[in-house]
């Protein structure tokens, strides 16, 4: 009987911990477990601090607190967390570490108020230009610095090509996934300011960065290695994936170069999301533990800075400066929010038709030629702005042009990176169109009949995940021989659905345009009128086109 007591006593001995505080008993039998989501470049971190928490038997209600950190995109946490339809996780997490504090103020805003405020930062990251070591010597070279303006296309610094001391192409992080393309959008915006100016800038800045932005970080940073494609490329991303991707040896290494102005510092939030009581008071006690000297030692030799972002990595190597950056103090959290936002209304993916003038008068001299050669040059640019996820068909119209119809398609309306029939996808046939096409001389103009047909293709087209309209490039005025204005805006006002809504955008140019219909129509489809006087506006007045989604459908009437 005593060998047997004795023998319970030893099971009973190995199956508590006591800990420090008030000495409470730590039942290993009983643990509470605790899920935790963390974004992709942390979770490494996270796993391993979660390893040294587990080994501690920290109590919680004298049961001990079992973590169990899981990579996954803040954007799958953060529909979880709200209760989206699609693309969720199988069951909700108990803590929540994002790459950026405005995944949970999203979330927050979205429907997830529950959140306790005060969440913990596990660790910080400022935003670097990174590049090979070979070309920010060139860079240097040319005294080229890292600046945010470089995210924006060489349109709207004034020039349709990049300088060969400039990077070629300046990848963006996508911002509905990672938290540096956040960021980049917020210090973007935080550069041009606002007013119409800030918001056609930033309008080709979102254009621009849909086609070079990336899901992941790792992905960036290995197109910076490859030499295929791109000659001078340079990727926006945190210092610790920088640090990451050095640990495989290279003769040409990736650096890391601050921005001019300042950067932006990616924080690495831990918020408790467990809806159980006893559970979320475990998951508490994981996220107050991050915050300890422990943890933060195991972030620092991770790459990252540490949370409150005074120490920053143990061994970082010579392609990280050792100097903290600077940073941005104009970015607050509520810019932050607002640029996310606009992001929001500018990214999703277009369904438009491109009507275009080929009467008689387009073949009237602008500045030294045709106006029709002045518009397709301009549309040929404008098309870079548009990226794979867009669809897009093309028509001209003039009288009689297609029978008795007053247009003609050339390219049907459907996705611009696949072809209509054939092996030539509709971008390549596009951009054939914008050099070959000409005006017809001796043909009328079928504005307002073609402008009808083209209102009714889009409406029958419509795309309810997509911005559908219909761009209208006119040189002239109708000239009479079909349906007549009265008519058209009657049409157009039965045929427009709030609810699922068709603009009219009109880019106009020259003297013959006819100034007193044209802001009626477009009124009439909560549209816009843009007016050109000289060829190098067109790219101009079509991003303040695009930009009208900013304040869509609240926009005022504008010309």
């Amino acid at each position: 009987m005593l060998a047997t007591l004795t023998a319970v006593a030893i099971v009973a001995a190995g199956a508590v911990a006591v800990l420090g505080g008030g000495g409470v008993l730590c039942s290993a039998r009983e643990p509470v477990l605790v899920s935790v989501a963390a974004a992709v470049d942390v979770a490494p971190a996270a796993m391993e601090a979660a390893g040294r928490f587990n080994e501690a038997k920290t109590a919680v209600g004298g049961r001990c607190v079992l973590v169990q950190v899981t990579e996954h995109p803040p954007a799958t946490v953060l529909r979880t967390l709200i209760g989206d339809r699609a693309g969720m996780l199988r069951e909700r997490p108990d803590g929540w570490i994002a790459d950026s504090s405005a995944w949970i103020r999203l979330a927050r805003q979205q429907g997830a108020s529950a959140l306790p405020a005060g969440e913990s930062v596990m660790a910080t990251s400022p935003l670097v230009f990174a590049t090979r070591q070979s070309l920010a010597e060139r860079f240097s070279v040319g005294k080229t610095e890292m600046n945010w303006r470089m995210v924006f296309p060489s349109t709207v610094r004034g020039r349709l090509t990049p300088t060969e001391d400039e990077p070629d192409i300046v990848r963006v992080p996508d911002p509905s996934l990672a938290g540096a393309g956040i960021a980049t959008v917020a210090a973007a915006r935080d550069v041009v300011g606002t007013g119409p100016e800030a918001d056609k800038a930033l309008t080709a800045f979102v254009r621009w960065a849909q086609a070079g932005s990336a899901p992941d970080y790792r992905s960036m940073l290995d197109a910076v290695d490859d030499r295929t494609f791109w000659k001078r490329p340079v990727v926006i991303v945190p210092e610790q994936s920088v640090w990451q991707h050095n640990l495989r040896p290279s003769d040409d290494p990736v650096v890391a170069l601050h921005p001019r102005e300042g950067t932006i510092n990616l924080d690495y939030p831990y918020v408790v999301t467990a809806t159980d009581p006893a559970v979320a008071e475990a998951s508490a006690a994981f996220a107050g533990w991050l915050e300890g000297p422990q943890a933060q030692e195991i972030v620092r030799r991770a790459g990252f800075r540490s949370g409150d972002g005074r120490q920053g990595p143990i061994s970082p190597g010579p392609q990280i400066p050792s100097e903290a950056p600077k940073t941005r103090p104009s970015v607050s959290p509520q810019d932050i929010d607002a640029a996310l936002a606009a992001w929001s209304r500018l990214a999703p993916p277009t369904n438009i038709l491109v009507l275009t003038d080929a009467s008689k008068h387009m073949a009237e001299k602008l500045n030294g030629d045709t106006k029709i050669r002045v518009a397709l040059d301009a549309a040929k640019i404008g098309l870079r702005l548009f990226p794979d996820s867009t669809h897009m068909g093309f028509w001209e119209f003039a009288d009689r042009l297609g029978g008795i119809k007053g247009y003609r398609e050339r390219v049907t309306l459907g996705p611009i990176n696949e072809p209509e029939s054939g092996q030539v996808i509709r971008r390549s046939r596009l951009d054939e169109l914008t050099s070959t096409m000409t005006a017809h001389p001796k043909a009328d103009s079928s504005l307002y009949d073609s402008i009808l047909s083209g209102f009714r293709k889009v409406t029958g087209d419509y795309r309810e995940e997509m911005n559908n309209a219909l761009l209208v490039i006119t040189g002239s005025r109708d000239d009479g021989r079909g349906t007549d204005l009265a008519g058209l805006l009657d049409a157009l006002r039965r045929g427009w659905d709030p609810e699922r809504p068709v603009q009219i955008i009109i880019i106009a140019f020259g003297k013959d345009v006819d100034r007193a219909s044209l802001p009626q129509i477009a009124a009439a489809t909560n549209g816009s009128l843009h007016a050109a006087k000289e060829p190098g506006e067109i790219i101009d007045v079509f991003l303040a086109a695009l930009a009208r989604r900013l304040c869509h459908p609240t926009c005022k009437p504008t010309t």
